[in-house]
């Protein structure tokens, strides 16, 4: 095997790791029967399809998952999406959480450094394995890993992290550092409370911002990671504990990330990336045929849409649209929306199947919506989980300005109404 000296050193030997284990509290109720990155995410995609595909795109074909909490439906998506041909080594896995005889914890991992410790074992087995990639399961952003792969490799670094510029008011959602002009990571620490204390760590001639932010991106020789996780088992997080715990002993570096990135792990955030999408040039864009983003193959017949008037919207594989109307909206699969809907500025999921002739029918002399959107209804700035049954002339639109409720089949969060998966919201009703 050859030395680890050439920047063009083979990506066959860094082996991804999508921490998507998290409970998701701050995507509820979008979690409340999924985990974070299974979430459904611009039309056709889920948000897991995003690091994965970018480790695909970056020559990194061995992925694990990393799960925990409500892990089915991902479980799902991984084993129906990602196949490789039987010729190579690739491959897209899940690593579930797991109750072993030695471990005295139990079986969930108490952060994000437990969990790739509880996997070590499995990892191990990789003999090839020179580098572990750790990627966050819940962040929007297109990155070519080898650029990453390479400045780790030029510089000599131990561990080479992901930074993005950010505001000073966001220091406190971040791990904050200090980078010196060989991009060397000289200080960290983890969600700053005031920017006092890191006073003289601002990046010079940045005024919109004036600090290094961790974008949860860490690439470790797999041997220093192996040999922090093992020798130091009380360390449960990467950025809390383990980062500064490397800093005194190894070479840390930064790689400055220079495009889109949005972390989407709150109804807000989730919602205005959609959003992002419907723009008439997005900053991040589906549309790139070299560095395209994967799903599962659902083979489903085209968007149809008749008579409608769509503005800036993304009309997703199998959507049915019917003498309606939609602005600045994402229209999910198999989504179906009756006469003289009006649709703004939200999120329509989708659904998971089509309802035949007789169950139509059979919903009808039960009382009960049809899935999909009934006509006359009115949604605006709102979140359409799957599944959902929406009656006929509903009005969902938030007209009070409520900012924070939580009743049994809608949640307000953030002022943007959410309706969860498999709801069902009766003829006339107003939200």
């Amino acid at each position: 095997m050859p030395e680890l000296t050439d920047a063009s050193y083979p990506m066959k030997y860094v082996l991804g790791v999508i921490l998507g284990g998290g409970k998701g509290t701050r995507l509820h109720p979008l979690t409340r029967e999924r985990s974070k990155p299974a979430v459904p995410f611009g039309g056709n995609f889920r948000i897991v399809d995003i690091p994965i595909s970018n480790c695909v795109n970056s020559g990194i074909n061995r992925v694990f998952v990393m799960t925990q909490f409500n892990s089915a439906s991902l479980n799902t998506h991984i084993a129906q999406t990602y196949k490789f041909d039987i010729f190579h080594n690739g491959f897209v896995d899940i690593l579930a959480a797991e109750q072993t005889v030695d471990d005295e914890r139990g079986g969930f991992s108490q952060g994000t450094a437990d969990a790739v410790r509880r996997a070590l074992k499995n990892i191990t087995g990789y003999r090839d394995v020179k580098y572990l990639l750790i990627l966050g399961g819940d962040q929007l952003y297109r990155m070519d890993y080898r650029r990453l792969f390479t400045a780790h490799i030029e510089r000599g670094d131990d561990i080479t992290m992901g930074v993005i510029p950010i505001p000073e008011s966001d220091i406190s959602r971040f791990g904050v550092m200090r980078m010196d002009e060989s991009a060397g990571i000289t200080g960290f620490r983890e969600k700053p409370s005031s920017p006092e204390r890191i006073e003289d760590w601002r990046i010079p001639g940045a005024d919109e911002r004036p600090f290094y932010g961790s974008m949860g991106i860490y690439l470790f020789r797999w041997d220093i990671l192996n040999e922090a996780l093992r020798s130091r088992p009380e360390m449960n997080d990467f950025g809390g504990e383990v980062i500064p715990y490397c800093l005194d002993k190894y070479k840390v570096g930064g790689f400055v990330h220079e495009g889109y990135w949005e972390d989407i792990g709150t109804i807000r955030t989730y919602h205005e990336a959609n959003m992002e999408l419907t723009r008439d040039i997005p900053r991040f864009n589906l549309y790139d045929p070299e560095f395209p983003y994967f799903s599962r193959p659902r083979f489903l017949p085209p968007a149809k849409i008749v008579e409608s008037k769509l503005k800036n919207c993304i009309a997703s594989d199998g959507a049915i649209l019917e003498r309606c109307e939609a602005t600045e909206s994402v229209i999910g699969i198999r989504s179906v929306i009756r006469d003289h809907v009006k649709i703004e500025r939200s999120i329509i999921m989708g659904a998971n199947y089509y309802e035949t002739d007789s169950e139509r029918q059979a919903d009808k002399e039960r009382g009960v919506p049809e899935v999909g959107i009934g006509s006359g209804s009115v949604i605006r700035n709102a979140i359409i989980d799957m599944n959902c049954r929406i009656g006929r002339n509903v009005r969902i639109v938030n007209e009070a300005g409520i900012m924070h409720i939580e009743e049994k089949n809608y949640s307000i969060v953030d002022g943007i109404t959410v309706i969860p998966k498999g709801s069902i919201i009766p003829d006339g009703t107003v939200i």
